[in-house]
């Protein structure tokens, strides 16, 4: 049978390696996302935002019919 010390080095070895893993994955996430913020915005979706300007600053119907 196990002994009470040795369950606990066992805990604490699993919570620093989660706590390690969550780290490496919050940091990639991190990496991750600048590098889509600096990703240039589609045409389309500029087109589409200059649409949607152009409505709202001419009182357009927003949608309803």
């Amino acid at each position: 049978m196990m002994d009470k010390d040795t369950k606990d080095e066992r805990h604490a070895s699993r919570q620093g390696f989660r706590a390690d893993a969550s780290d490496a994955i919050g940091s990639q996430l991190k990496q991750y996302y600048k590098s889509v913020e600096q990703e240039p915005v589609p045409d389309h979706l500029l087109d589409l935002l200059e649409k949607l300007d152009q409505a709202e600053r001419s009182g357009g119907s927003n949608g309803k019919a």
